[in-house]
């Protein structure tokens, strides 16, 4: 069947259309002959979570039943496509369910030797990265996913996880096969060897100070801030703070300067995805919560909402060679831009095969 949507079709941040139909999961502003099932109003892109695992939870990989449900949840949410930012699960099959959000991997994370969440990633010395990033490089999508800082306990605070020598080759090495690198980075003191290196993006990105935000911003280096999670800092540091109280303050400190370290990267003109690290610890399907914590910081709500839409897809929808995924698009009726809290659904996602709605809206 047919799907029609009138009202407000959100098109591009300046590019606002009356009507929009679905044709076999296919998105065309011209009426196609034959009865069709009409939803009246707004329409935007499906919606891009840049940081989200698909396949983890906090024990590390799961069954594909769970995978499948999280996948799911994802798309309830309106997130149609999904840059998985480290997993250890193989997920291809999820590339075979047309009702299931597309899914652009960075293979499985790369940490130095228990410097990260126990089951999640490649635990290896540095005379091993080039080798390992060559590997993922050729396992996702064109993404490859480092650790680039996490607590040395030896310290008893955030340290850099990789010397400088390595992370230039194995960054040159992911260029070289046709992939871009990111690597998780809470502190400051390893952002400015990444981005000289040569890296492409970095989650989280909490360290950044006037110092670095200009070298981002000059070399173009994304930020996908998750402060869905970074929320989660207190709490971390409250369950840390006795063992290592050094790093449970900087935790804190990080998560006090948030919002003012989001809005001074946007400012500088530093590119800022949505992002929600779902996963792990953290539940899916918080995109719209995170677009709120985007307006929290200071970013203007269409810009906000732009990073989950229109910003991100069409670089970030597939490496070059090979096909982007088809159009997809989400549904509601009620406004996007006052739709920011983590309980908003849309009511009919469209994706290749065809489009599902939630029963639970009147449609019609």
């Amino acid at each position: 069947m047919v799907l029609h949507v009138k009202g407000r079709v959100l098109a591009g941040p300046e590019d606002v259309r009356d009507e929009l139909w679905a044709v076999d999961g296919r998105i065309t502003y011209e009426r196609p002959p034959g009865e069709a099932l009409t939803l009246t109003g707004w329409a935007l892109p499906g919606l891009v979570d840049a940081h989200c695992h698909v396949g983890l939870d906090q024990h590390g990989p799961v069954p594909d039943e769970v995978s499948e449900k999280q996948a799911l949840t994802d798309r309830e949410a309106g997130t149609l496509l999904i840059r998985d930012a480290g997993s250890p699960s193989d997920t291809r099959w999820i590339d075979d369910r047309e009702d299931l959000p597309k899914i652009i991997r960075a293979g499985r994370h790369i940490a130095r030797t228990r410097r990260y969440i126990r089951n999640y990633a490649h635990e290896i010395e540095p005379g091993d990265l080039v080798a390992y990033i060559a590997r993922e490089a050729r396992r996702g999508d064109g993404w490859v996913k480092l650790v680039g800082d996490w607590i040395d306990r030896e310290v008893g605070d955030l340290t850099p996880c990789w010397p400088r020598g390595e992370v230039e080759a194995a960054i040159a090495e992911a260029h070289r096969l046709g992939a871009r690198v990111t690597a998780h980075c809470f502190a400051e003191d390893s952002l400015r060897d990444l981005v000289e290196a040569g890296i492409d993006c970095i989650e989280h990105a909490t360290g950044l100070t006037e110092d670095t935000i200009p070298l981002f911003a000059e070399r173009g280096v994304a930020i996908v801030p998750t402060l869905v999670n970074i929320a989660t800092f207190p709490h971390m540091a409250d369950g840390g703070e006795a063992k290592f109280p050094q790093w449970a303050g900087h935790m804190r400190q990080l998560h006090a300067r948030r919002y003012d370290t989001v809005r001074s990267a946007y400012d500088a003109g530093v590119p800022v995805f949505v992002g929600t690290d779902a996963g792990g610890s953290l539940a899916h399907g918080l995109v719209a919560a995170e677009v709120a914590e985007l307006v929290k910081a200071g970013i203007p709500a269409l810009d906000a909402l732009s990073a989950t839409t229109w910003g991100p897809a069409p670089g970030w929808a597939a490496p070059p060679w090979r096909r982007a995924p088809p159009p997809t698009w989400c549904s509601t009726t009620r406004t996007p831009e006052r739709t920011s809290g983590s309980s908003r659904r849309p009511a009919v996602w469209c994706c290749a095969g065809g489009w599902w709605a939630d029963l639970n809206w009147p449609l019609g």
